[in-house]
C-alpha cells in the first residue's frame, strides 16, 4: 500500500509552483515501472549534473539521446545480429530495447555525452539567463531639491 501525500497546504502558500506540485502528485500516483537500465544521477557542481546509465551490451551506435523541451530521452535499440551468427548457451546480458526519460528543470541543457566501457555519461548544466537571475535593487531616500515645495496638509487647529 502506498501512502498518498496531500499537497493542498503547499498549493495554498506557494505561488508559481503548480507545475512542480502537479508533477509530484502525478508521480506519487503512477506505479513504478521498469527500472532497467540502472542509472546514477550525480551533482558535480553548483549548476552541473551528470547522469550515468549502465548500458552493457549496447554499442555507441545503438544509443540515442534527445532533449525535448524539459525532458531528456535516452533510447537503446540494438541492431539485429545476423541469423545463425552465434548460438547462446546462456544469455545473461540484457539487450532489450529501452527508453528512459528524465524530467529536467527549466534552463538545464545537455552539454556533453560520452560512452565508455558500457557506461553512458550525460553531462548537464543549468544556465539561468541573466534576465532571470536575482538582482539587488538600490534603495534611495527622498530628499527634496532646492525650489521643490513639499506639499503639506493644512487643517484647522482646535483647542482641546
Amino acid at each position: 500500500m502506498r501512502a498518498t501525500v496531500d499537497f493542498a497546504p503547499l498549493v495554498r502558500s506557494g505561488i508559481g509552483f503548480d507545475k512542480m506540485l502537479n508533477a509530484l502528485d502525478l508521480a506519487s500516483r503512477l506505479p513504478t515501472v521498469d527500472n532497467w537500465p540502472p542509472f546514477d544521477i550525480l551533482k558535480t557542481g553548483e549548476n552541473d549534473y551528470r547522469i550515468d546509465v549502465a548500458v552493457a551490451g549496447f554499442s555507441e551506435n545503438d544509443l540515442t539521446i534527445m532533449q525535448e523541451r524539459n525532458t531528456l530521452v535516452v533510447t537503446g535499440r540494438k541492431t539485429p545480429a545476423p541469423q545463425n551468427a552465434v548460438e547462446y548457451l546462456h544469455h545473461g546480458i540484457a539487450g532489450r530495447e529501452f527508453e528512459r526519460r528524465f524530467d529536467l528543470s527549466e534552463h538545464v541543457k545537455v552539454t556533453d555525452a560520452r560512452f565508455e566501457n558500457g557506461l553512458l555519461s550525460i553531462t548537464l548544466r543549468r544556465e539561468i539567463p541573466e534576465a532571470l537571475k536575482p538582482r539587488r535593487i538600490a534603495i534611495t531616500s527622498f530628499s527634496p531639491h532646492e525650489g521643490h515645495v513639499v506639499p503639506q496638509i493644512e487643517a484647522q487647529k482646535e483647542a482641546a
